[in-house]
């Protein structure tokens, strides 16, 4: 399992170069995306150039366009909506096909759903990972459902990689390490930490051997 670490806030750039070397992934969130663009991009590059950088555009439309600014700024990954029509699909796999990047397929607007995803569906070239993603604001208005955690093992019974978000972190990460998705995605619990890099090695550490605790000062 890859550890992807989300920054969603500007304040929590700082966090970037102190998990060099543990962050498999860093992530440009929607939220940071929209107040810099595409100069967030190249700022997370910058800060860790080694690491491959995902950004959650969360596109739905002119797909071939964002995915040119989003891959030609360097980006290796970035996220598409799963509700969005074949043909931005299809469009967004071609430039990334292009560049030798990825699609992720983000199911954050059939959150709460029985099934996720149509039973059948096909993605084109270039796609790499389903999104499983609870959304924050949800969260935020105390929604405490587990059904994201939930869903991933019958996402990947069906022949997908998984990269699931959704409030993750020490309390969850049990029940996550038992379903297994490719990539597990932790914001707030490791930029919001004391000592990000800390909670960040842990976490990583877990991953790798799954069989051990966490220490009651790892947060």
């Amino acid at each position: 399992m890859l550890l992807q670490i989300a920054i969603d806030r500007a304040e929590s750039f700082g966090v970037i170069p102190r998990v060099r070397g543990i962050a498999d992934i860093i992530e440009i969130g929607t939220p940071l995306l929209k107040r810099f663009g595409i100069g967030a991009i190249a700022t997370a590059r910058e800060l860790c150039p080694d690491t491959p950088i995902l950004v959650d555009a969360k596109t739905v439309d002119a797909g071939d366009l964002e995915a040119e600014m989003v891959f030609g700024a360097g980006a290796r990954l970035m996220t598409v909506l799963s509700s969005t029509s074949p043909a931005t699909h299809a469009a967004v796999g071609k430039v990334a096909s292009r560049f030798g990047a990825f699609v992720v397929v983000d199911t954050i607007t059939e959150s709460g759903k029985h099934e996720l995803l149509p039973v059948g569906v096909i993605f084109p070239e270039a796609f790499a990972y389903v999104g499983v993603h609870s959304p924050t604001d949800m969260r935020v208005a105390g929604e405490r459902s587990s059904a994201h955690i939930d869903a991933v093992s019958d996402i990947r019974r069906r022949g997908f990689r998984v990269a699931l978000a959704g409030g993750l972190g020490p309390d969850t990460l049990d029940a996550v390490l038992e379903v297994e998705p490719e990539i597990v995605i932790v914001g707030g619990a490791i930029t919001g930490a004391d000592d990000p890099r800390r909670v960040a090695t842990w976490i990583k550490d877990r991953l790798r051997n799954p069989g051990r605790g966490w220490p009651s000062d790892a947060r």
